[in-house]
C-alpha cells in the first residue's frame, strides 16, 4: 500500500513542529522528549522520501544519517572508497 505524498509531507511538517516545540522546552541535555521528537522527524522523513519516490520517481536532496555510521567514523574506519583510491595510487 502506497502513501500519498502529500499526506506522508503533512506528516513530516507535524513532526518538524513537533521537534521545535520540544527542542525549545528542553530541559536539559538527553531529553527523552527531544531524542523521541528527533527519531519521529527522521521517521517521518523516511516515509516522505518513500512515498515521493514511489509515486513520482524522485528524491530530496536530503539524508537521515544513521548513529552507526557516525559512529564507525568517529572510531577510525576508513570508507571502502579510500581504500580503492588508496590501492589504484
Amino acid at each position: 500500500m502506497s502513501i500519498d505524498p502529500r499526506v506522508a509531507l503533512q506528516s513530516l511538517t507535524a513532526a518538524l513542529e513537533e521537534h521545535l516545540a520540544a527542542a525549545s522546552a528542553r530541559r536539559g541535555d538527553g531529553d527523552p522528549s527531544v531524542e523521541a521528537a528527533f527519531f519521529a522527524v527522521a521517521d517521518a522523513f523516511e516515509v516522505y522520501e518513500d512515498a515521493l519516490y514511489e509515486a513520482y520517481n524522485e528524491v530530496t536532496p536530503l539524508q537521515v544519517f544513521d548513529d552507526e555510521e557516525e559512529d564507525e567514523d568517529e572510531a577510525g574506519a576508513v570508507d571502502d572508497d579510500e581504500d580503492l583510491e588508496i590501492l589504484e595510487d
